[in-house]
């Protein structure tokens, strides 16, 4: 019974998603088997790709935004300050970094234990997703291309 009432809140969850993608008019890419959606975002500077999962087990949703390059290896632990440096100001989601490959992925969760998300958390989602990965993807780049120091990338 508990797991039928999970699996009930993930497919409402899967479907707003698809309603929240639908009214901003964006293409996507949905695996409803695995409920799961892939679509990108043309930012400022560089593109953006973003995966959206919702768990049915951890009753949250996941959203994925792995960057299009690898910090250079010359620059991999002033990637790590930086990394922690954009995430620690954040009030929603956070950078991942792997410092033995160099990659950086933003991720934002949401829980819906219990309860439905309306539209409106995912618009939420998406926003501030695409806002802290266009604000930080072309300074991520140029700080690993040498084009700046961790403290030029520290001063913005």
């Amino acid at each position: 019974m508990a797991d039928e009432l999970k699996k009930k809140y993930a497919e409402q969850a899967f479907s707003t998603l698809c309603a929240a993608l639908d009214a901003r008019q964006w293409n996507y890419k949905k695996e409803e088997e695995k409920l799961l959606v892939h679509f990108g975002v043309n930012g400022d500077d560089l593109p953006m790709k973003f995966i959206i999962f919702v768990d049915v087990d951890r009753q949250m949703v996941r959203l994925l935004s792995p960057l299009s390059f690898k910090m250079s290896e010359d620059k991999r632990v002033e990637g790590a300050v930086a990394v922690c440096m954009a995430s620690y100001g954040m009030a929603d989601g956070s950078f991942d970094y792997d410092i033995s490959d160099g990659s950086i992925s933003f991720r934002m969760t949401e829980s819906f234990r219990g309860c439905s998300l309306g539209e409106d958390v995912f618009q939420y989602l998406i926003a501030c997703a695409c806002a802290m990965v266009d604000k930080y993807n072309d300074k991520f780049l140029a700080l690993s291309k040498g084009l700046v120091d961790i403290t030029a990338f520290a001063k913005e």
